[in-house]
């Protein structure tokens, strides 16, 4: 059958929409599919799905498949991971689609480059899974959606509040777990491990940080950790839906969506990825979003807060942003305790540290 040699990130989407991640999605979109998502943020079958999940190519390697054939998908060493059972190939607007998806067409939107990067021409069909990719990375935290329903079946869970991060754990997301571990049986934390832009703090430090506050921390029968192996689209509110309707696939009743969630620059609004999820009846998401305001430590509160619970002056508040963190870690500086745990800056620390 004829090959095409995928990226990592490629590939790892095959793998994704094969495993139920990507679940009701059996494959990289059709047209119908696509056009549907782009535009109206529902599948031709009427559930929501708020991102494209397509196999672009070139026009040249489109010209050689038919539709109806199966195509190998392989690494750049030729092996042999996916069959795609071809049903469709058809041509594109990126500048559409980077308007609707990503609210922007500017070239400084990293999901905006990954869309014109692409090939111009997407392929839809079916996937049938034959060979999993290998890590050398977090095997351990590798759990298929199968795999960490079982976890919370063993645990006893019933209300089990989801959180998404590619950032390290920072007090501001230690706050917001345990407010709502406080209403949900169990916290599964479930960092993303897949490409992310290059100035974002190392995955294996990232890891590591959340190691360290589940062993130190949090209690350990009502906590759980999973990666996440997708990519960041970095695409704030639709990227937001989309990161709950894949929890709710691991099993999770809830998902924490706080400030800025999946955010990039200034293209979206502070909370505008928690107005997103109003777009969508409780029923049609199932999942329930858990709305936070930014946490902040206040010095006259002694404590965390949000503006819903200090009364206090914002010269009273310490609040950190992530690129003001980043900054202090590789210059090799601790994060004020308030904000950063000392042992989480510390490992940290060593990842960052010019």
């Amino acid at each position: 059958m004829p090959q095409l040699k995928l990226s990592l990130r490629d590939l790892t989407e095959a793998e994704n929409i094969a495993i139920g991640l990507y679940s009701p999605l059996e494959g990289f979109m059709t047209e119908d599919d696509y056009t549907k998502v782009v535009e109206e943020m529902y599948l031709s079958n009427g559930l929501p799905w708020t991102i494209p999940v397509v196999l672009g190519v070139s026009q040249a390697k489109a010209e050689n498949l038919a539709v109806g054939q199966d195509v190998a998908l392989t690494d750049s060493e030729g092996t042999v991971y996916a069959v795609l059972h071809l049903a469709d190939k058809y041509e594109y607007d990126q500048e559409q689609e980077a308007q609707l998806v990503y609210k922007t067409t500017e070239t400084e939107h990293p999901g905006v480059v990954k869309v014109y990067e692409r090939g111009e021409v997407l392929l839809g069909g079916k996937i049938s899974l034959l060979r999993r990719i290998e890590h050398k990375l977090f095997n351990e935290y590798r759990l298929d959606p199968k795999d960490v329903r079982e976890l919370i079946k063993e645990k006893g869970w019933n209300r089990v509040v989801g959180f998404q991060t590619r950032n390290p754990i920072h007090r501001a997301h230690e706050y917001i777990q345990k407010c709502a571990l406080e209403i949900c049986d169990g916290l599964l934390l479930t960092p993303l491990v897949g490409e992310t832009k290059g100035t974002d703090v190392p995955v294996e430090y990232r890891i590591e940080s959340y190691e360290v506050v589940m062993n130190r921390i949090y209690p350990q029968n009502r906590t759980g950790l999973a990666v996440f192996p997708a990519a960041m689209r970095y695409a704030g509110p639709r990227e937001a839906v989309f990161h709950a309707l894949c929890r709710k696939n691991y099993g999770c009743t809830h998902f924490i969506v706080g400030r800025d969630h999946a955010g990039v620059g200034d293209y979206y609004g502070t909370y505008e990825a928690q107005e997103m999820f109003d777009n969508f009846t409780p029923e049609e998401i199932g999942i329930e979003p858990l709305r936070f305001d930014h946490a902040f430590y206040c010095k006259e509160c002694e404590s965390m807060a949000t503006a819903k619970t200090c009364p206090h002056g914002q010269e009273d508040h310490i609040f950190l942003s992530g690129t003001k963190v980043r900054g202090l870690l590789r210059d090799g500086q601790r994060p004020p305790k308030q904000m950063t745990r000392p042992e989480v800056a510390d490992v940290l620390i060593k990842g960052m540290a010019k």
